[in-house]
């Protein structure tokens, strides 16, 4: 049987990002993915004009519609919008017997805000008990965990914090550290990985996160262990981030047909 796996996500109509970039990667793992719309943007590598986000009712009825009929073997989220939708969410995923990967994506790759201050205090409240795994990126365990996260020292703390405040297991991401793009995992054992990889120097990055992500869910669904599923899916970016496309007059997207190791 076909793993499934289903992103909760907003839609990035230039394709580099939200559910467009989740299910081009669910594909490239070779699982079959399901799509639940949490917000709509107008926005392109160049920057991003509008935000819309769904009702929370109609959210929570698309997780129950797929849920119900093509249960997946692990989901994700990405942009959830406010307060009411993070609610909506909380709820499903209480009665999820599947994995749980949240990428807490708070800001666009263009600085444009994806998630009002209460729903940051929501998603610590309701979505991280519910979380296998969270992904933040520095900005975002900085914002999460209460303090600065600028070095892997600082990594560690918010890793550990993160954890005690419900979710299993917790990677932050080194995408914004000096040097090498060191992540870190804490996993759900208490153990400790790290993932150094070398820096790619490019400005096409956009999508990065819910690719990475997206990456993790499908390996997942697969039933990979979760050290296995972060190290495949860090390989993954890397070689997607050194082979880009160059799309697009600005911060262009990473390449999702890069191969899977």
């Amino acid at each position: 049987m076909k793993p499934v796996a289903l992103t909760i996500a907003g839609s990035d109509p230039s394709g580099g990002a939200g559910i467009q970039a989740d299910l081009k990667t669910f594909h490239q793992f070779g699982v079959y993915g399901e799509a639940v719309i949490t917000l709509i943007t107008v926005q392109n590598t160049q920057g991003v004009s509008a935000v819309e986000c769904l009702s929370p009712g109609l959210v929570e009825s698309q997780i129950g519609a797929v849920t119900s009929d093509i249960p997946p073997q692990a989901a994700k989220t990405g942009a959830l919008g406010n307060t009411g939708i993070m609610e909506a969410v909380a709820r499903q995923a209480s009665s999820f017997s599947f994995p749980l990967v949240v990428d807490p994506v708070m800001i666009s790759k263009h600085g444009a805000p994806l998630i009002t201050e209460e729903a940051r205090r929501a998603m610590a409240e309701l979505l991280l008990p519910r979380a296998f795994l969270i992904t933040p990126n520095l900005y975002e365990a900085e914002a999460l965990a209460g303090f600065p996260v600028r070095a892997l020292e600082d990594m560690i703390q918010a890793a550990g914090r993160l954890r005690q405040m419900g979710a299993r297991a917790v990677l932050v991401k080194g995408g914004h550290l000096s040097g090498e793009a060191t992540d870190l995992l804490l996993a759900e054992d208490g153990m400790l990985h790290v993932f150094p990889s070398e820096r790619i120097q490019t400005p096409h990055t956009h999508g990065t996160g819910c690719t990475y992500s997206a990456a993790i869910t499908a390996s997942l669904a697969k039933g990979l262990p979760l050290q296995e599923a972060v190290l495949k899916a860090k390989q993954f970016i890397t070689e997607a981030l050194r082979t880009n496309p160059g799309l697009g007059h600005g911060a262009g997207p990473v390449n999702h047909h890069a191969r899977v190791e």
